[in-house]
């Protein structure tokens, strides 16, 4: 059986889990962002720091530990 995009319930489903709506995403400040290409940079904080601190994403970012953060949206 042969599936179509339009019968696929997780195509396109990362666009409503970007970093930037997850509770575990802070942006890094009002001037976090990229000099290059204007995409705002933040530090997921869902995991234990490593010996760099935070990991640092994109908002446009997302992973499969995204949890909604209703003040976000």
């Amino acid at each position: 059986m042969h599936i179509n995009d339009k019968d696929d319930n997780w195509q396109h489903r990362s666009e409503r889990m970007r970093c930037s709506t997850c509770m575990w995403w802070v942006k890094k400040s009002s001037l976090s962002e990229n000099p290059t290409t204007g995409a705002e940079i933040g530090r997921c904080r869902k995991g234990a720091p490593t010996m760099c601190g935070w990991p640092v994403l994109f908002a446009t970012d997302w992973c499969g530990q995204h949890k909604l953060d209703e003040t976000k949206i």
